[in-house]
């Protein structure tokens, strides 16, 4: 379909430049858009996915220490937040196929890159454009998906496609270890090259309808970019490395973050003074982007639960990555459940009560694991990552959407300002959960390993038989474990409680906007 052979009615153009148009298709394309979209939106995250379940093993192949190999997502992250500052305007003036092709083109040559350049270098190129084709990606997910669905219900476009990307994390844990280490890891790159390829064909077999195009770009945007980009570099590397080499013990850290304010405040004066800027930076800073923000960060923070929480404990407990598939293959279903009931339920009204459920069931299942002991296994966490993978879905669809409402009640200027706020929310909002939680963990570990160590008296029986027997290092592993196993109780516990405060915390909103509605009237 081309814009020449078919002339689009109003209700049929696009909603923004860029943004592609959306008549009424048969039925076999509307099916055709959301098989292109499932496989684009699991496709947008799986590759990065596969590297950081695996991240450990990985580190060895490529030669180099657990914290050097943590760049790699925290990079991702950096360069995922910083496309979205490019690609809304980029699908504007250049066309959406011309930037997608280009990302995936780009994506499948920097796999490539890892078999004629084999080494550590080649895996920052891979992840930095792999960062930046997901933010692509998930975009195409919703325009494909806003094919499927007509007039009122497009909405729902937003909400199951964004659950759709949420699926990546945990099908990449269904992976068996042994088809990606083929050949020192070979077989996680050839995957990653087919993912992209894969799409490519998909959406070339079924383009998108055309969309409007204008000249958008301003030269003080690529200014703002440069700025930014280097800023959220610096900012991800220290989230990603301040739990493993320790907060204030590498000065490093503290000189990254000194470099990256200069870089932001330059950029926000930038944007501040222009006409016409890239980010809305008086909008962001207004009270209900503010709080749309607090409770989106607050409940990616508390998503960390699982991804590093639940799995850390079962890493702990000497488990590997294929005895937590059926674990896993729960989450999915869960998944899929939760980005369900939020299309099913998806009003404009609900969508606050969404996201207090959404919290509730997260702060339930943190809860549940709080009690965990050295012995637990995936069948003891079913219940309870179920309930947060549930929340997840049931959390991020609805939470889109009502910043979605909000930017449009600005005007299509405001784009790119919501697409960038979204992604720090989540995506540099998950590796900053990560940290926090890490961290807590790492402090509370070393806690409880020295109250447990004040309890191994020499006067106790069994302590003085172990030692006898040449047990102390066994005995020493023992109090590690338990050591560990009681952190990450302490770690679910503050999950749970940041969950149910940001339930409060939209609780109160409701009512108070509620009580002045009622007074204004």
């Amino acid at each position: 379909m081309t814009g020449d052979a078919y002339t689009f009615k109003a209700e049929e153009r696009p909603t923004f430049v860029g943004s592609p148009a959306v008549p009424a298709h048969p039925l076999g394309r509307r099916l055709g858009y959301a098989a292109v979209a499932v496989l684009v939106g699991v496709a947008s995250t799986l590759g990065n996915a596969l590297v950081n379940v695996n991240l450990a093993s990985l580190s060895g192949a490529l030669g180099v220490y657990i914290d050097q190999a943590s760049w790699l997502p925290a990079l991702y992250v950096a360069f995922n937040a910083g496309a979205n500052l490019m690609l809304v305007k980029a699908r504007a003036q250049f066309g959406i196929p011309a930037v997608t092709g280009t990302l995936l083109i780009a994506y499948a040559l920097a796999g490539l890159l890892q078999f004629a350049a084999p080494g550590f270098t080649a895996a920052v190129i891979i992840r930095a454009v792999s960062g930046m084709t997901a933010a692509g990606l998930v975009t195409m997910t919703v325009y494909n998906l806003l094919q499927v669905f007509p007039g009122r219900l497009r909405p729902l476009a937003l909400v199951i496609g964004i659950g759709l990307t949420q699926l990546g994390t945990p099908l990449a844990r269904l992976v068996p270890v042994e088809m990606l280490a083929l050949h020192q890891w070979q077989g996680l790159h050839l995957m990653e090259i087919g993912i992209a390829l894969a799409v490519l064909a998909a959406i070339t077999a079924l383009p998108l309808p055309p969309s409007d195009r204008a000249p958008v770009f301003q030269p003080l945007d690529f200014a703002v970019i440069g700025l930014m980009l280097p800023c959220l570099v610096l900012v991800c590397g220290v989230l990603g490395q301040g739990r493993l080499l320790w907060w204030v013990d590498t000065p490093w850290l503290g000189w990254a973050l000194a470099a990256a304010v200069p870089l932001f405040t330059l950029a926000w004066l930038i944007e501040r003074r222009r006409q016409q800027p890239l980010i809305q930076v008086r909008w962001l800073t207004t009270l209900d982007m503010a709080r749309f923000a607090a409770a989106a960060l607050m409940v990616r923070v508390s998503l960390a639960e699982q991804t590093y929480g639940a799995v850390g404990l079962l890493t702990a407990g000497g488990l590997i990555n294929d005895q937590l598939r059926h674990l896993f293959i729960i989450v999915v279903l869960a998944m899929l459940g939760g980005t369900l009931t939020a299309a099913l339920t998806l009003s404009e009204r609900r969508l606050p009560y969404q996201v207090i459920a959404a919290s509730l069931l997260i702060a339930a299942g943190a809860w549940l694991d709080s009690d965990a002991t050295s012995l637990v296994r995936p069948p003891q966490l079913y219940l309870s990552q179920a309930l947060i993978a549930f929340g997840t879905t049931l959390f991020i669809g609805p939470a889109l959407v009502l910043g979605f409402l909000r930017m449009v009640s600005k005007g299509p200027d405001h784009l790119v300002t919501f697409m960038v706020l979204f992604s720090i929310t989540q995506n540099v909002g998950g590796l900053a959960g990560s940290a926090l939680l890490g961290s807590l963990q790492v402090a509370s570990t070393h806690w409880h390993s020295q109250t447990l160590s004040e309890h191994l008296v020499a006067s106790d029986p069994q302590v003085v038989a172990r030692l006898a027997a040449g047990g102390a290092g066994q005995l020493g592993q023992a109090m590690g474990r338990e050591a560990a196993v009681l952190a990450f109780n302490d770690v679910f516990l503050f999950v749970a409680g940041l969950a149910l405060l940001n339930a409060l915390y939209v609780g109160y909103l409701i009512l108070f906007n509620t009580l002045r509605r009622r007074r204004g009237s």
